[in-house]
C-alpha cells in the first residue's frame, strides 16, 4: 500500500494564492476527494487534504471537511508513529473547531508536536503545535468491505458484481449514487471520469481488465 507519508511529503510548498486567484491543486484536493462544492481555496482545507491523502493512500478517510470528524476514523493509539493522524483541538477543547493532520514527531520535551498538514500557515507544510491541544491520535486501516469486480461490466450489467463497482466508486468520491446492482447511464459517466482522471487509454465507461488493474494498482499495492 503506498505511504501517505511519503504521499503528503510529496505535496510540501504547495501554497494558496493570494487575491482572488485559487491555487488549482487545492482546489484538485478538493474535487478528488469528492468535496465538489468547494472551488477555493480558501475554505479551510486540513480535513480535505487528509482526505485527498487517504484515497490516495487507499486507507480510511472521514469524507469530511471538518478536522474533528477523524476522532471518529480509525484505530485511537497512545503510542503514535509518523504517519499516523493527529487531531488537534482550536480555541476551546469544546468548540466544534479544530486541526488534522500527519504526526511528525515530538520535539525534545514533549511540549511541541511536528505536523504534516494542509492549511498549515496556508500552505502544505510541516509546523510544530503545542502539544497540550492534541485531542487524540488515530491510526487508518486499508478500506474494508470493498471487493475488485471481476469480468467485462457496461451499460445494462447487472447484478453483485455491479454493486462492488458502485461502491469503489464512490469510495474513490466518483459518486455514482445508490448501490443497486444496476448499471445505468451515472454508474457509466462515474466509472469514465475515474479513468480519464486515472490516465487509462479507454476511458470509455466499460470496466474491462485495465481498470480492474488500475483499481488492484489503488487498493491492493
Amino acid at each position: 500500500m503506498k505511504n501517505i507519508l511519503q504521499i503528503a511529503a510529496a505535496e510540501l510548498g504547495v501554497k494558496e494564492f493570494s487575491g482572488a486567484e485559487h491555487n488549482p491543486v487545492i482546489v484538485k484536493y478538493a474535487k478528488e476527494a469528492g468535496f465538489n462544492n468547494i472551488t477555493d481555496d480558501e475554505t479551510p482545507w486540513c480535513s480535505i487534504f487528509m482526505n485527498w491523502c487517504s484515497l490516495e493512500a487507499g486507507l480510511q478517510r472521514t469524507h469530511k471537511a471538518n478536522a474533528r470528524s477523524w476522532l471518529s476514523v480509525g484505530t485511537p493509539v497512545d503510542d503514535p508513529i509518523p504517519g499516523d493522524v493527529i487531531i488537534l483541538w482550536r480555541e476551546s477543547p469544546d468548540s466544534w473547531l479544530g486541526h488534522v493532520g500527519l504526526f511528525f514527531g515530538f520535539s525534545k520535551d514533549r511540549s511541541r508536536v511536528f505536523i504534516l498538514g494542509g492549511n498549515q500557515r496556508n500552505s502544505v507544510s510541516i509546523q510544530a503545535f503545542d502539544a497540550g491541544k492534541i485531542l487524540g491520535f488515530r491510526r487508518l486501516a486499508v478500506v474494508e468491505g470493498l471487493e475488485i469486480p471481476m469480468g467485462t461490466l457496461k451499460v445494462k450489467s447487472s447484478g453483485q458484481e455491479v454493486m462492488k463497482l458502485q461502491r469503489i466508486l464512490n469510495d474513490l468520491g466518483f459518486d455514482c449514487g445508490s448501490v443497486d446492482g444496476i448499471f445505468g447511464p451515472k454508474t457509466e459517466e462515474r466509472l469514465m471520469a475515474f479513468q480519464k482522471k486515472s490516465g487509462l487509454k479507454d476511458a470509455n465507461g466499460i470496466y474491462d481488465q485495465s481498470t480492474k488493474n488500475k483499481f488492484e494498482s489503488i487498493f491492493q499495492s
